[in-house]
């Protein structure tokens, strides 16, 4: 299992929202106040940055992972493994967690968005939702 199943900016502002939320509960030199506001505009800027990736095109790419191709008709794509410091044990894993036993019955493995490895049997298919996978 991949550790990171937030994209870079959700888990920047996570660990904002949890030392603003810290601070304002152990220190008595930031008022309530300030603490909610700043809660509150962490909160704020992380629905716009969100609402922003849905709706524009060319600002999606700066805060979502992109999914990446990492095996291609069973033969492993070492560029995007080491482009996205994934190993041949942890996409072995997934492909027994798919229920295979070899790597040449395997039409596709993609590093998704989220952090996870989807497999996808079957060399000889066509591979058709692999349409928006960065190769």
């Amino acid at each position: 299992m991949r550790l990171a199943k937030l994209n870079a900016f959700d888990m920047v502002v996570t660990v904002a929202l949890d030392s603003t939320l810290a601070t304002v509960l152990l220190s008595r030199d930031v008022a309530l106040l300030e603490g909610l506001l700043a809660f509150g505009a962490l909160a704020l800027l992380r629905w716009v940055v969100s609402r922003l990736s849905v709706t524009s095109t060319r600002f999606r790419p700066l805060v979502r992972n992109e999914p990446r191709w990492l095996i291609e008709h069973g033969e492993f794509r070492h560029d995007p493994m080491r482009d996205e410091h994934v190993t041949t044990e942890e996409i072995e894993a997934a492909i027994r967690a798919a229920g295979l036993g070899r790597k040449e019955d395997v039409g596709a493995v993609v590093l998704e968005t989220d952090g996870s490895l989807s497999v996808i049997a079957g060399r000889d298919k066509m591979l058709t939702v692999l349409a928006g996978v960065s190769r």
